[in-house]
């Protein structure tokens, strides 16, 4: 085998891409973001928190990225219409709204059942639907990486409908990247166990839950927003040209047991 024919490792980086960040004031949106400015993409930064979002693009210009802010309800057809359809073409889309309402299955409101699918689904599936038109018409192809859960996995206590809407995007991810695979479009999810963010905070204050949860993570710790931030570099880089419909679970062991 001459030196020609050797293999050579693809770039574990996205510079000179574009990506939109859809969640990116806090927690694991916030991670991605920066994780992406740091490995050479420019931003577009979407949440409903205009101080969070400026703080997340002064700290991407730090690394020498551009990062427009955009403040949108995502859960708002019009709203992703009107406040995104004249952004540029985007090359890369990370989908981490997020919302939990951790409550028994016969307690669940209609109100809280609307909230959650609403964030964790319907605007998952709406912004997707902006971005990969976009994609298609820059004939460039792209990434899209969904935020899931462990809980899209497998099923819990007081999370019915959590569960549901993650195993929905499962669901999603993987239609998508057998739809979109023709205009090389890759769909991917990443599907962390719990991880500190401004979300669960208040969960791990109830001492018997924390204790309870880390005693069903094999490796021993609740997760943090960085265990995230390379998944979703990756699958965004063309070290993951041939990953598509894929769920990156990262969950310290959660699932394999």
């Amino acid at each position: 085998m001459s030196q020609d024919e050797l293999p050579r490792m693809p770039p574990f980086r996205v510079d000179g891409l574009t990506a939109l960040v859809v969640g990116a004031g806090r927690g694991i949106g916030r991670g991605a973001a920066l994780a992406l400015a740091e490995s050479g993409a420019d931003l577009v930064l979407v949440s409903r928190t205009p101080a969070e979002l400026e703080r997340v693009a002064e700290d991407a210009r730090t690394h020498g990225r551009h990062a427009e802010c955009i403040v949108c309800d995502v859960t708002q057809a019009a709203e992703i219409e009107e406040a995104l359809g004249q952004v540029g073409p985007v090359d890369v889309l990370v989908n981490s709204a997020g919302a939990n309402i951790p409550e028994p299955f016969v307690e669940v409101s209609e109100e809280h059942l609307d909230r959650v699918l609403a964030v964790n689904v319907k605007a998952t599936f709406l912004v997707s639907q902006l971005a990969a038109r976009k994609m298609i018409a820059a004939g460039r192809g792209g990434a899209i990486v969904n935020v899931s859960s462990q809980m899209g996995h497998v099923g819990w206590e007081k999370r019915t409908v959590y569960c549901a809407t993650k195993h929905a995007v499962e669901g999603l991810t993987k239609a998508m990247a057998v739809e979109l695979a023709p205009h090389g479009i890759r769909v991917n999810a990443v599907a962390p166990t719990f991880v500190e963010t401004p979300m669960t905070r208040p969960f791990f204050e109830d001492e018997s839950f924390r204790s309870d949860v880390l005693r069903r993570i094999p490796l021993g710790r609740i997760g943090r927003v960085e265990d995230v931030m390379g998944a979703v570099v990756f699958l965004a880089s063309p070290a993951a040209s041939l990953v598509t419909g894929a769920s990156l679970l990262i969950d310290g062991g959660w699932t394999a047991q």
